[in-house]
């Protein structure tokens, strides 16, 4: 922890310098929808901006439990369960896809996928498919690209019929956590038990870099930053969150957050980002523009914050508590918890559903 400490403090200085922000027009991934701001890749997610595919769609908050394999559906507007579903084992996240239609709970263990429709909140067929632990999907929307962690594969699937059409095997250990670049050209991965992140070409399927992160580090969630110029990586053992710029995959920053930095949301407005910090039990509130902790949040009592989204409207944060059987409901205005809900053993990628977004890039709600 010491070395982190130094590492911390050198590479605080070095963020003083800020990457240039990525075109989002400049030579996109053919396919992919175009960006609606140059200046804020999530312009298309504001609050109520629900496209007509789920505008019909339940309410509701499905939350994986990984040591119960089951599935709690909490009602927002009574923070009751109102739904209990068994699925594989150890469920990990449930992962909207590209298209909205569907809600997918993967299990990894259990080496399955669970649709829920999304208009009824039930569950549907299940589908085999080997070591689901995360799912992201092409910002083309050909691919569903499932995170076999246990395999140390990226398997590109149809994202339709769920057909393997190609796997990547990565050189790191723990791949868990992706997201794209503002262009859809590539994306970066962290390996949480190498201490490392990859950069993967997206249309040549192919990895294009390896970037070793400083001490002991276990990066976890991933999120591009607004203006596509950096990518924001949440550290477990840093305590904090890396800013990497991903067109020269390098360290420029870090910014100190809490003990066991964990899930990353952004505000509907775009303006923060919230960062879980899953071992002191605190949401540590980050302005994008100067990438500083402008507040922080304490869960009254404690508890284990991880991963989550923001409601339709932008006023509440959800998180699952993934060491106290529990999920947190957290008025984005004030940090005040609304709700303490209890679940089923180790809730983990709990998602909100509808969203506001043209689509989706997988996780529990990347929207865009």
């Amino acid at each position: 922890m010491a070395l982190i400490r130094v590492l911390t403090a050198a590479l605080l200085l070095l963020g003083a310098a800020k990457a240039a922000p990525v075109r989002t027009d400049s030579n996109p991934l053919p396919g992919m929808p175009p960006v609606l701001d140059p200046h804020d890749i999530y312009a298309a997610a504001r609050p109520g901006a629900l496209s007509a595919t789920v505008r019909g769609d339940v309410y509701r908050v499905y939350v994986p439990n990984s040591h119960s394999a089951s599935v709690d559906v909490i009602d927002p507007a009574t923070f009751k369960i109102v739904e209990h579903f068994k699925v594989g084992k150890e469920p990990q996240h449930v992962t909207p896809s590209y298209d909205l239609r569907s809600l997918w709970v993967l299990a990894d263990k259990g080496n399955s996928l669970t649709r829920i429709d999304p208009a009824s909140g039930r569950e549907e067929q299940t589908v085999r498919v080997q070591d689901p632990y995360n799912m992201y999907y092409t910002p083309d929307g050909k691919h569903a690209l499932v995170v076999a962690e246990g395999k140390r594969r990226l398997d590109f699937r149809d994202a339709q019929t769920m057909a393997l059409t190609h796997s990547l095997r990565v050189p790191c250990r723990g791949v868990d956590h992706m997201d794209f670049a503002a262009n859809g050209r590539y994306l970066i991965a962290s390996c949480e038990f190498s201490s490392e992140m990859i950069k993967v070409d997206v249309e040549g399927e192919s990895l294009i870099g390896r970037l070793k992160l400083p001490g002991h580090a276990m990066p976890q969630d991933v999120r591009t930053a607004p203006d596509g110029s950096v990518f924001f990586v949440a550290d477990m053992e840093a305590n904090g969150v890396f800013v990497i710029d991903g067109e020269a995959f390098r360290i420029l920053g870090f910014i100190p957050t809490g003990k066991g930095t964990h899930g990353l949301y952004f505000s509907r407005d775009s303006k923060y980002l919230y960062a879980s910090n899953r071992g002191e039990g605190t949401i540590s509130v980050i302005d994008v523009h100067s990438r500083q902790v402008a507040k922080k949040w304490a869960l009254p009592g404690g508890g284990s914050p991880d991963m989550g989204g923001i409601s339709p409207d932008g006023r509440v944060l959800w998180l699952s508590g993934r060491y106290n059987s529990e999920v947190y409901a957290i008025d984005t205005g004030d940090g005040r918890l609304l709700a303490r809900i209890h679940v089923g053993k180790e809730p983990h990628g709990l998602c909100v559903w509808p969203q506001p977004g043209r689509y989706s890039l997988g996780h529990t709600g990347l929207m865009r």
